[in-house]
């Protein structure tokens, strides 16, 4: 029996929508929505599923302490636990690691700013393109999973140089 979802839903479709808007989720929210989108709605069986494992499972994200990376042993441990960590989780919380706390609140106070910012501000920013090093999105996988998930992101890469000012956005 089909559902309602499979039937009255063209997933691709409604995905091209909200990825042309280039206004994101906080888009959809501004724009006064009073339903979540189908694209980002997992399917019943999906969270039971999830609910059955959840009470086998206690998770811990890994923790990366960078205390003493300069001795050239431990450093050599922290590669390891980054490596493991990245392996297995992708992703990782990192302590001790010299950052002060009024660098991290301005960061995420440029954060907010660019959020909060006018639309078309963003737009300007909205890009799939790989290459760019600085570009705004919506779920960087929005094509490829199964569900969208409610959230998105201001992608700066500067991997392999200094980042070049004129390429951020102003607020941040």
């Amino acid at each position: 029996m089909a559902t309602e979802t499979s039937v009255n839903f063209d997933r691709t479709k409604e995905l091209k929508q909200f990825d042309d808007t280039k206004t994101g989720v906080k888009g959809l929210v501004d724009s006064g929505i009073l339903n979540v989108p189908k694209i980002f709605v997992r399917p019943a069986e999906d969270l039971a599923a999830d609910e059955l494992n959840s009470s086998q499972k206690t998770i811990e994200v890994p923790v990366i302490d960078l205390s003493n990376i300069g001795d050239s042993i431990r450093r050599k441990e922290i590669v390891n636990e980054v490596k493991i960590a990245s392996g297995e989780w992708g992703f990782f919380q990192v302590i001790n690691h010299g950052i002060p706390l009024s660098v991290l609140d301005e960061m995420i106070e440029g954060i907010r700013l660019f959020n909060e910012q006018d639309l078309e501000l963003k737009q300007e920013m909205y890009s799939r393109d790989t290459a760019k090093k600085v570009k705004f999105h919506s779920n960087f996988d929005l094509y490829t999973s199964k569900t969208a998930d409610w959230r998105d992101t201001l992608q700066l890469t500067f991997l392999d140089s200094d980042p070049d000012p004129s390429q951020m956005p102003p607020v941040c």
